[in-house]
């Protein structure tokens, strides 16, 4: 492990509030759309029951009545405290130097180049790919995230829709995820913790999962700089560091590619990182987490394998030592 590997510190206590993240008109008509979809059905655990009922409707939208058997029995996280907590090492490694550096990104153009072991390469721009799912594979849904958590009301369809557009061949077994470099506003870039650009990946049944969302939004409106505009994966039952965010590259491959933090620290975060309170980090147990929200002396809640999803993505890793596979 490299010597100057640092951590997140505790953000600020004094949160500026969300002004400049207005959404246009235009993606908010995009962002409704999304929302709208209620043609999902067989995915059980995915919307809380108690949070669906505190869940607001969006332009008259009510959620999904469907995703309501999740064992996850906690409200919505605040979209302030969504917005404002936030990992994004490019702006930096404090929980708050995202919401304080992000603005200066460029959003918009934007385009997304899916490549490598596929029948029909090629860039999207990104309306393109906010309207590419079918109406009825468009979904609303909320995940419980790392080992202080927060149930957030993300707005997306399940990246296999845009997989399938490329055609993937008979050779991707892996698809990786790159995140932009803009060092005239990411002030992180110049601390040398990671071997930038950022990258992840998952296995192609993995990415293929009805719950491994293309991400847009959140809370109804367009993703905001620090939570990973202008769109992001979100694989629900992984800790957070899976989930690449401001996606400029997709790319299939036959062997498994290289990822950032088991590139830098391959002892302390494995490839799989699927959520396991019966694997602790090196440094600490995963066995409870923080809920986000909260003050800080309340008590920690017990982590959930799999993030609670356990009926849906389980038997992906049948057979699998999870612990060695962590």
């Amino acid at each position: 492990m490299s010597s100057r590997l640092r951590y997140p510190r505790i953000p600020a206590s004094q949160i500026t509030p969300e002004s400049v993240w207005q959404s246009r008109r235009q993606w908010m008509q995009q962002m409704a759309g999304i929302a709208a979809g209620t043609g999902l059905t067989g995915l059980g655990a995915v919307l809380p029951q108690t949070a669906a009922a505190a869940l607001p409707a969006m332009d008259g939208i009510q959620p999904n009545p469907q995703y309501s058997a999740a064992k996850i029995d906690r409200k919505l996280t605040t979209e302030k405290d969504i917005t404002s907590y936030n990992n994004f090492y490019e702006f930096g490694t404090g929980k708050s130097d995202p919401l304080d550096y992000a603005g200066k990104m460029r959003i918009e153009p934007w385009q997304v180049q899916v490549s490598g072991e596929v029948e029909k390469p090629r860039t999207f721009d990104l309306d393109e790919l906010v309207k590419l799912a079918p109406q009825e594979e468009r979904v609303y849904r909320l995940r419980c995230v790392e080992a202080w958590s927060m149930v957030i009301p993300w707005v997306g369809y399940p990246l296999s829709a845009l997989l399938k557009q490329v055609q993937p061949t008979s050779k991707a077994k892996y698809v990786q995820f790159v995140t932009d470099t803009q060092p005239e506003a990411m002030p992180g870039l110049n601390d040398r913790i990671i071997p930038w650009p950022y990258r992840e990946a998952l296995r192609m049944d993995e990415a293929m999962h009805p719950l491994t969302l293309l991400t847009f939004g959140l809370y109804g409106k367009r993703l905001p700089n620090q939570n990973g505009a202008p769109l992001r994966i979100i694989v629900p039952w992984k800790y957070g560091f899976k989930s690449g965010k401001s996606l400029v590259r997709i790319v299939l491959s036959e062997s498994r590619p290289e990822t950032s933090w088991v590139a830098i620290a391959p002892s302390e975060y494995g490839f799989y990182a699927n959520v396991n309170p019966d694997v602790p980090h090196p440094r600490w147990s995963q066995s409870h987490e923080r809920v986000i929200g909260g003050g800080f002396f309340d008590p920690k809640v017990p982590t959930l394998k799999f993030n609670g999803y356990a009926e849906q993505v389980a038997s992906l890793y049948s057979g699998m030592d999870l612990r060695a596979n962590y």
